[in-house]
């Protein structure tokens, strides 16, 4: 039987899916900057550009999906389980991310019989209070929240207006259907931008491959090898058991409509700048309303680190192997609890790696100064990082809309690759 839903497009660049259009993208920006080597940033002001324009979607995409999520739950219980749902989720697939780091440092040991000296000292970073994280959760001016681009507080802000605007009941549905109107004209603007990735991703990635030398690169391609495939595992082990096993959906599915949100966030290492593109993948290749993309995704590019815990866990056995020094499995325990918590504690601060990473280093006694080790690999390891986090981010979408009933399995489970990736 013949689909006609959506008929093909003459043109063959219109036909070909736009996950391929980025990779080859990324292809090519390798290969130009291994060609051109340092004159491959030449290419960066395109990647600049398209990164620019990701991030003018940010806050009006993050703003008007929150208040139109919450005000189509119309259910403030509804609301509050799937935001324990949610958190929890983030939590358990945290711990497990760290762990798989660990074990994945254990078995190959990246930093056995490598030489190198710590002579630039890395002063230690301090993670906020959880009074001070709770206090800054809350705006004191809203408009210079949204100016400036604080996310946890554009997330606050927002939640509180949608169940204001739902509480109101009829007197709300006129600023409803402005916002409503506002997050489609938003879906639409990220379309527009979307078409021009590959050529984004061409200049991001040509500038990364052509700035970082094998020189920089072979001494610690070991570390970055164990960190890849570890992120790699996490993905495929745990993302897709979750899915297969609590919600009963086929993990291949999921990995095939989540490539567009992956490239992207490999090649720009932004999870809140992939955001449009995840939230565009959840709904129009998963099939997860937009209530619960709407909701889930805002707060998982913003408190999700499950790339950021396999890092912690792969990095600090590279330092403790690096040093000599070995850990008990209370240092273990300790490495995998601190983690955890930490992520929450900075995942809306800048340098929430770095942060994260001095924490966990003083906790099992660690020199700090090995933090400089690592310093010139860590785009490389960023990079690796996002994409775990963004597959994280619309996993758990995907399972919450599965539990929550609000998951079209139609799309979902969609036979046609055309019908399911982004290629109109």
């Amino acid at each position: 039987m013949t689909n006609n839903a959506h008929p093909k497009p003459s043109n063959l660049w219109q036909r070909i899916p736009l996950w391929q259009k980025i990779l080859a993208g990324l292809a090519l920006g390798i290969l130009a900057g291994a060609l051109l080597g340092e004159d491959a940033t030449v290419f960066k002001p395109i990647g600049d550009i398209f990164i620019s324009a990701i991030k003018m979607l940010i806050v009006p995409l993050v703003f008007t999906t929150l208040v139109v999520g919450i005000t189509s739950m119309r259910d403030p219980q509804k609301m509050g389980r799937i935001g324990v749902r949610t958190i929890s989720l983030y939590l358990i697939t945290t711990a497990f991310a760290i762990a798989i780091g660990l074990l994945a440092s254990t078995l190959l040991q990246p930093g056995v019989g490598l030489e190198m000296s710590f002579d630039k000292p890395v002063e230690a970073k301090e993670a906020p209070t959880l009074v001070e994280i709770l206090v800054g959760l809350v705006p004191q001016n809203p408009v210079d929240a949204l100016a400036n681009g604080n996310i946890m507080q554009i997330i606050v802000f927002a939640i509180g207006l949608g169940i204001a605007l739902t509480l109101i009941g009829d007197k709300g549905e006129p600023v409803v259907r402005v916002f409503e109107s506002f997050a489609q004209a938003m879906y639409k603007l990220t379309e527009i931008v979307m078409a021009f990735a590959p050529f984004g991703v061409f200049g991001l990635i040509a500038n990364v491959s052509g700035s970082y030398g094998m020189e920089v690169l072979l001494p610690l391609a070991k570390v970055i090898g164990v960190a890849y495939l570890a992120s790699l595992v996490h993905v495929l082990v745990v993302y897709s058991g979750l899915l297969a096993f609590v919600g009963r959906l086929n993990p291949i599915r999921y990995l095939r409509g989540i490539l567009d949100a992956l490239v992207v966030a490999y090649s720009s290492a932004s999870s809140s700048g992939t955001l449009p593109v995840s939230l565009r993948c959840a709904q129009k290749n998963l099939g997860v309303s937009e209530g619960v993309s709407g909701f889930v995704l805002p707060v998982g590019a913003t408190i999700n680190m499950d790339g950021t815990a396999i890092y912690q866990g792969v990095v600090v056995l590279f330092i403790a192997q690096l040093v000599g020094v070995d850990l008990s499995l209370m240092d273990y325990g300790m490495i995998i609890a601190t983690g955890t918590l930490a992520s929450i504690g900075t995942a809306g601060v800048p340098g929430a790696g770095l942060i994260m990473l001095s924490i966990v280093l003083a906790q099992v006694g660690l020199p700090l100064e090995a933090v400089a080790v690592i310093a010139g690999i860590d785009r490389i390891l960023d990079m690796a990082r996002t994409s775990v986090n963004v597959a994280g981010d619309l996993m758990v979408t995907t399972l919450v809309g599965k539990n929550e009933g609000e998951l079209d399995l139609d799309i979902y489970n969609a036979i046609d690759e055309g019908s399911n990736t982004s290629s109109r």
